[in-house]
């Protein structure tokens, strides 16, 4: 039941932003369906960068110790949930400018279902060469703002002109929050909390 909306999302976009309108599951729902999906980037990039390594152009493949990757998996997956839940509180903080009073619960539905292309593309790095994991994140963050452009009017319940604008300015405040994350991520790194390379 709790990913019960992905083929949906996939196969018929509209109707399916529609199904999640009208049903508005609880809080518990989205929660789970977060904390599910957001395993599998986790979950793959650990086994890719411990036991497969990167490939970047020529060259041997990168690996870090088993240590570094677990420890860079559960970073990513809480930072992830936490992209997530920040992102519901942007649309639910913009939504008054746009005439729409939504719940903090519809905004959570709203964020985790436009991000579930970009967290099960994850998938990918299971194939860990660079270029093909860089087309593969491009496709996947397109659809997802395929998937918000689409998803905004109907869960907001809003015109199609407001929504077109409203969801250009959380595309723009998802950047933001994205560059904020890699910002952090590399300010750690210069700390002294990078990965241990295995030669």
């Amino acid at each position: 039941m709790i990913l019960n909306h992905i083929w949906g999302l996939y196969a018929h976009p509209k109707d399916e932003w529609h199904t999640i309108e009208k049903r508005h599951e609880s809080l518990m729902y989205s929660l789970m369906h977060i904390l599910t999906i957001s395993l599998i980037p986790a979950i793959c990039g650990y086994y890719a960068a411990a036991h497969i390594g990167w490939t970047i152009g020529v060259g041997d493949p990168i690996t870090i110790s088993s240590t570094s990757a677990k420890i860079m998996a559960a970073s990513m997956y809480f930072a992830l949930i936490f992209g997530v839940f920040a992102l519901a509180y942007l649309i639910q903080w913009m939504a008054k400018t746009f005439d729409s009073t939504p719940t903090y619960v519809q905004s959570l539905e709203l964020a985790a279902y436009t991000a579930t292309p970009v967290l099960m593309v994850g998938v990918a790095a299971l194939y860990p060469v660079l270029w093909f994991v860089a087309l593969a994140g491009l496709c996947a963050v397109t659809y997802s703002v395929y998937l918000l452009y689409s998803g905004v009017p109907i869960m907001m319940n809003i015109p199609e002109e407001k929504g077109f604008i409203y969801s250009s300015s959380v595309v723009t405040c998802g950047l933001v929050l994205l560059v904020g994350i890699l910002a952090f991520t590399v300010i750690m790194w210069g700390m002294g909390f990078g990965p241990e390379f295995i030669a």
